[in-house]
């Protein structure tokens, strides 16, 4: 009995300290903006023949889509900020679509966010670190790193954007059941 109460106060405390962090860290995290289909036409993209070690996990979870994206007619696409190193080849077997280079961030933006070292100080993002490394996925140090990212899942012409989901912090994952059934939407609402 003591013990239960003791763990109890143990986790307690530990969710006042997480939100407290959590709370004084979101006063130096940019506020997103709902990006518009008129932004991300603008974008100029390159193609890649590889793809970027960035967030394996989720391109991992995302590419698990495939099979269903397909049967629906859907694409399955990967915008990168940056091609360093060899991140482009090793991003390649967690990534089962087509990858393109965003030099100018557009689909970072239209405001583009950024975590910086605050992340350290937040729990979900350590929570999350360890979650992807208990899977297998290892990050690096390579490359601009800082800049949170993102999912879209974009209609045809009059749909515009069905789906958007920015990272609150690094690791932030969109929930897959929720890609689905906004790529469900674009041949229904066709």
């Amino acid at each position: 009995m003591a013990l239960g109460i003791v763990g109890d106060a143990v986790a307690a405390v530990g969710g006042l300290i997480a939100g407290v962090l959590n709370y004084m860290t979101d006063m130096f995290l940019t506020a997103p903006l709902k990006a518009t289909l008129k932004h991300l036409e603008d974008t100029e993209l390159k193609t890649l023949t590889g793809g970027k070690k960035f967030l394996p996990s989720e391109a991992a979870e995302l590419s698990s889509l495939k099979p269903q994206l397909d049967q629906l007619g859907v694409s399955l696409y990967a915008v990168v900020k940056e091609d360093v190193g060899t991140e482009v080849q090793n991003f390649r077997p967690y990534f089962k679509g087509e990858i393109f280079l965003d030099e100018k961030r557009r689909f970072y933006g239209p405001r583009e966010r950024k975590m910086g070292l605050l992340a350290f100080l937040r729990i979900g993002v350590w929570f999350n670190g360890l979650r992807a490394f208990r899977k297998g996925f290892l990050g690096n140090v390579l490359g601009e790193g800082f800049v949170l990212g993102g999912v879209f899942v974009i209609g045809r012409d009059p749909q515009g954007i069905l789906l958007e989901h920015r990272e609150m912090e690094f690791g932030d994952k969109v929930n897959i059941s929720d890609v689905l059934h906004a790529a469900r939407r674009i041949t229904r609402d066709l």
